[in-house]
């Protein structure tokens, strides 16, 4: 071999070894890097629960707001069991009516036990409310001022259910006065914090994924939850990359490391069962309807066009695989309902769909080019006005909301599992997401 073809060859051996070392280096790194994150995860979560269990024990109060905000952080997976206890016990302390008749808790601590148990599924009677209430079934004055016990208030009406009329005019007084407070005040630091509140309330969106800044109470435990939060996401991200990785090389035995549910919606794309393709052709087919309609300038019936509406959604094809692949709760009495459309499903269907029909009359290019339920029902009812429309529509949403909130409270009528009903709800949560991607 020539001499300069050796001293090549030489140096590209040389390049390729400190090359694979370079990349061996930091792959090791990196993975050292990955392990220190899941030690200071476990650490931190650790340190968390142990605060909990002292804060419970101390001030039941204190206690809530920690689940409260360890919700809104979207970490509430990690404290499954905790907070089901702790929630269960006040519950129990609820139907004693020993929180009923004990003067010394505020408003806003009322509300927010109201709010929780409500969230969690537990049935809990409106009438916590009455000592706030005068003769009239009306929010007392002395409590208009309050701005603490109003948000609280607004935000616990948001789960109210068919029948529950006074927590329903008291939530439209709290969203009143708290109008007003914030017209006044406009510019302080608590006027804007009362206008996201109003315009997200927590049971109606994801709070983690909205374009609004979490205000954490200033506890002694806020740093340890805020730094939990971080590391969190940053494990959540890693991992999701790796699945997606994986997922990726569309190869089956790339399949047996990843998690269960991973698993289950992989291997259904490769084994689609004749109830979902039934699923599949029926939105099909409600897509072809809307197509007609468009196609021949005719619209239908306002109530035609929503019960179509909500199947062309994707709303129930959705849920029905994601009841399936859960694997919970699978029985002869809801594999029937899922056959149909049970309310639960309908309710969340028809928050999306008339939520995106509203939507579409702000976008100028959707402007004659889709259907909407608003253009249907002002046909049918010619003398309404097109603001008369809205507030027609925004009353259903309303309607539909109730609907759900019954359907999600852990009772003998519901057959399906409350982690199902998690489900339904974040789905419809996920609406007010969807439609502020320019803001997010």
């Amino acid at each position: 071999m020539p001499k300069h073809e050796y001293s090549c060859s030489t140096n590209k051996i040389s390049f390729t070894i400190v090359s694979k070392q370079n990349t061996h280096l930091s792959e090791t790194r990196e993975i050292h890097q990955q392990e220190d994150i899941f030690v200071r995860h476990a650490e931190a979560l650790k340190e968390v629960k142990h605060v909990m269990r002292n804060t419970v024990m101390e001030n039941a109060i204190e206690g809530l707001s920690m689940i409260d905000y360890i919700q809104q952080l979207g970490i509430q997976y990690q404290f499954e069991e905790e907070i089901e206890a702790i929630l269960k016990r006040q519950q129990l302390m609820f139907r004693s009516q020993i929180c009923c008749s004990n003067d010394d808790l505020e408003l806003s601590e009322v509300a927010l036990m109201f709010r929780l148990l409500r969230q969690e599924g537990y049935l809990v009677h409106a009438n916590v409310f009455d000592n706030f209430m005068d003769n009239e079934g009306k929010l007392k004055e002395k409590f208009w001022g309050n701005t603490e016990g109003l948000i609280g208030l607004f935000e616990a009406s948001q789960f109210s259910i068919e029948g529950e009329s006074r927590l329903d005019e008291a939530g439209k007084l709290s969203h009143q006065l708290l109008n007003a407070w914030k017209s006044r005040f406009h510019g302080k630091p608590q006027a804007k914090a009362i206008a996201n509140t109003l315009q997200y309330p927590i049971h109606k969106c994801l709070p983690k994924l909205m374009p609004t800044k979490l205000q954490l109470p200033t506890f002694g435990w806020t740093n340890s939850l805020e730094e939990l939060s971080k590391l969190d996401t940053e494990i959540n991200s890693t991992l999701q990359s790796e699945e997606i990785l994986q997922v990726s090389r569309w190869d089956l035995e790339a399949v047996e490391p990843l998690p269960d549910y991973m698993k289950a919606c992989f291997k259904a794309l490769y084994e689609v069962t004749d109830e979902l393709a039934y699923k599949w052709m029926i939105l099909c087919n409600a897509f072809l309807v809307e197509a007609k309609w468009l196609a021949s300038g005719h619209l239908p019936k306002a109530e035609k066009y929503l019960k179509n509406g909500i199947v062309s959604s994707a709303v129930q094809l959705f849920l029905v695989h994601a009841f399936y692949l859960m694997g919970e709760g699978i029985n002869k009495e809801t594999v029937s309902l899922m056959d149909g459309f049970p309310s639960l499903i309908s309710s969340t269907a028809t928050i999306l769909r008339l939520c995106d029909d509203l939507e579409g009359i702000k976008d100028d290019n959707q402007h004659e080019k889709d259907g909407s339920y608003l253009k249907c029902y002002m046909k049918d009812h010619p003398e309404v006005s097109a603001d008369q429309t809205i507030e027609h529509i925004n009353q259903m949403i309303s309607h539909a909301w109730k609907n759900l909130n019954k359907d999600c409270l852990r009772i003998p009528t519901n057959p399906f599992p409350s982690s199902f009903a998690k489900i339904c709800a974040n789905f419809a949560r996920m609406v007010p997401l969807m439609y502020n991607y320019k803001n997010n």
